[in-house]
């Protein structure tokens, strides 16, 4: 009876024990999900991702290709108003570019509501002169609004040939006709001013001042028969001259110590400004 009781005490732990082990591992497989089902998901994720991006890669393609049919269908009016707006553009920025190159030549400019106005200031043997400006208006094609030029400078000329083709040369060249100029009337300024003991009558220049003539003494206070002299600047852009003509009024014009003095002259006026030929002149008297 004993051992009856016993053995049904044994089964019924041994049941006891069979229901705890097969709780524990239901607890665990809740806690912790198959790996084929984690993997499972993440499959799915990852596939509409993928459906997602060609879905986007689409749209992207299908805009590009309405923006390309939209310009390719565009005004051919709006096609050069554009091309011409890029050109004006470009010559602004050249522009810029110039006056920032040029700054220490003389050459300066600020922005206006029609352009740019160049100032041009000139000068000779490091001597400040007169100053010029030049209003460009920057459109297609460029053109001058309003200038202080003189008018016998050639701006028309210069103006027809690099304005439209080559804005850094038409400055270029129009300061080299300024600065000539300049360098010249100074010079003739200069000797009028300084050297009129020097000279025998007036000084006789035009306009330009590439043509002078005047009559002259090499000593001031002495009795010797005057020189008479003729400058010609053919070339506009020079301050020295391209033909000199020196002629000695006095009776012994022949004689071989006038004719030698009469050619050296000429060479000191060929190759020295006005006023330092007269300096020279001044210092071979003082001797």
């Amino acid at each position: 009876m004993e051992w009856a009781n016993d053995k049904s005490k044994g089964g019924v732990l041994a049941h006891l024990e069979r229901l705890e082990t097969q709780m524990s591992r239901s607890c665990k497989n809740l806690e912790d999900p198959p790996r084929e089902t984690a993997e499972s998901d993440l499959g799915t994720k990852i596939h509409k991702l993928r459906c997602l991006r060609d879905k986007l890669r689409a749209e992207v393609k299908q805009r590009q290709a309405r923006i390309k049919a939209s310009t390719a269908n565009a005004e051919p009016d709006q096609t050069l108003e554009i091309s011409e707006q890029e050109a004006v553009g470009g010559k602004e920025e050249n522009m810029k570019a110039i006056l920032q190159a040029y700054r220490f030549t003389g050459l300066s400019g600020k922005r206006t509501s029609r352009g740019v106005c160049v100032c041009i200031s000139t000068a000779f043997e490091g001597n400040l002169l007169d100053s010029y400006f030049v209003d460009l208006v920057i459109q297609k094609p460029l053109r001058i609004h309003h200038h202080s030029v003189p008018v016998f400078i050639p701006l028309e000329e210069i103006s027809a040939k690099y304005l439209q083709t080559n804005i850094q040369h038409f400055l270029f060249c129009l300061c080299e006709y300024l600065n000539a100029y300049a360098g010249r009337k100074y010079q003739a300024d200069q000797l009028q001013r300084d050297f009129a003991a020097f000279l025998a009558g007036p000084l006789q220049r035009n306009s330009l001042c590439n043509l002078l003539s005047f009559t002259y003494k090499v000593e001031p206070q002495g009795r010797s028969f005057p020189f008479c002299a003729r400058l010609l600047y053919k070339d506009l852009t020079t301050t020295l001259p391209t033909d000199v003509t020196i002629t000695y009024q006095g009776t012994d014009a022949s004689s071989t110590s006038w004719e030698e003095q009469r050619a050296s002259h000429e060479n000191l006026f060929f190759t020295k400004p006005l006023h330092q030929v007269f300096t020279s002149f001044a210092r071979n008297g003082e001797r």
